[in-house]
């Protein structure tokens, strides 16, 4: 049996394209991300569609409706990441030449597995599936499988980036656009708002009882972390890349084990990340991380720069020269290289010249001395200047 026939009844054409990422999991790997995210695209459209809680985006492809503020509230940080992760696979599938292994198809199915699971606890009109229901791997091997497989019982051929890439645009062009759909509510058909209402009392119904599945929260972020992390170029292949022992932390016995060291090709340390759960703010971790640095730089005499993430929020701390900021992702190599060559190279601003010839009038020294200050004393990443027309704004600039 299928990992999603709790599907079947209520959402056949979702329950397909979930059966085929689980299908082709083992031997088509590309084919079963695309299909994983086909599969998401088609869940997320119908919330938009059937729940009117949901407030459509200024776009109507997957990555701004899955982020749309109103999505992220109602489904939680630990559903939404599995989202992520599903269309940040199907992606890679279509969009980027870089190898899409197994284990990327698998977790694609997994995930897919658990936001599916929540959405038809959330809104199922029949028979929610059981909170105790979970993911089987098993079910993804060959000898298990039978969709997919053409008549014959020969193994079909791997489809290409290129097959993908315009099954792809045939699916979008076939597809219910959301924009002209949803665009004035007024016009909604009968059959709609009859579906609206169902959808809505089962919604409330469902949401009385605790939601007591195992999302397996901690995969996923580690998963999400991993992938993240080697799309930056690190390959996490060595042993002392994972739970790093350290000594010197702030606690009782003194030791303390690293989630992830990023490592130079001098074998020196170039930057620390601590992994925090998906359902606490990754803020939590940065006193932590901290500590590893601090212990990391006393063995090496180098100053690591600072990450901590919970899987979906991510910030970055060279605190030797900036305070904490959100990222999108993390660093190569190369740019972590730089990032503390710049420690000891980058000249003062304030020892900087001024241009006589080209800003001359002290109002204008006085900015560019402010703005200096701002930069090194302040530790700002941006400044804002506010002159009046005819003051010479151009020439500071």
């Amino acid at each position: 049996m299928s990992n999603f026939a709790f599907l079947e009844t209520e959402w056949p054409d979702l329950h397909d394209a979930a059966s085929k990422a689980e299908s082709l999991a083992y031997p088509d790997a590309r084919a079963a991300c695309f299909y994983a995210r086909r599969a998401l695209d088609l869940a997320v459209h119908w919330r938009y569609k059937h729940d009117p809680a949901l407030k459509l985006p200024y776009q109507d492809h997957l990555s701004a409706l899955i982020h749309e503020p109103t999505f992220r509230q109602a489904v939680g940080p630990a559903v939404f990441s599995k989202a992520r992760l599903v269309k940040d696979l199907g992606n890679l599938a279509v969009h980027s030449h870089k190898p899409v292994r197994q284990l990327d198809a698998i977790m694609a199915a997994r995930e897919l597995f658990h936001f599916c699971f929540w959405l038809a606890r959330t809104y199922a009109r029949g028979a929610e599936p059981a909170d105790g229901l979970a993911f089987d791997p098993d079910r993804l091997k060959p000898e298990l499988q039978t969709l997919g497989v053409p008549p014959s019982g020969g193994a079909a051929a791997p489809q290409t980036q290129e097959q993908l890439q315009r099954l792809e645009t045939q699916l979008r062009e076939r597809d219910e656009k959301l924009a002209g759909l949803l665009a004035d509510k007024t016009t909604l058909d009968e059959e709609l708002k009859r579906l609206r209402a169902e959808v809505a009392e089962a919604k409330q119904a469902n949401a009385a009882r605790p939601d007591e599945h195992n999302y397996s929260e901690a995969e996923t972020r580690d998963y999400f972390i991993d992938l993240l992390l080697k799309e930056a170029g690190w390959a996490l292949d060595q042993e002392c890349d994972r739970e790093f022992p350290v000594e010197g932390m702030p606690n009782n016995e003194g030791k303390g084990f690293v989630d992830y060291v990023l490592w130079g090709d001098d074998g020196m340390p170039l930057a620390v990340l601590e992994a925090k759960r998906t359902k606490k703010s990754a803020q939590i971790g940065q006193q932590q991380a901290k500590g590893y640095a601090d212990c990391l730089e006393k063995q090496f005499g180098r100053r690591p720069v600072i990450y901590y993430s919970n899987g979906y929020e991510h910030w970055l701390w060279d605190d030797v020269n900036y305070p904490p900021r959100a990222v999108q992702g993390f660093h190569n190599k190369a740019e972590l290289e730089l990032m503390i060559q710049r420690r000891e190279t980058r000249k003062k601003l304030a020892d900087a010249g001024i241009n006589t010839e080209i800003v001359e009038r002290p109002y204008q020294h006085r900015a560019l001395r402010r703005i200096g200050e701002a930069f090194e004393r302040d530790n700002d990443r941006k400044a804002l200047i506010v002159m009046a027309t005819g003051a010479g704004k151009t020439r500071v600039w």
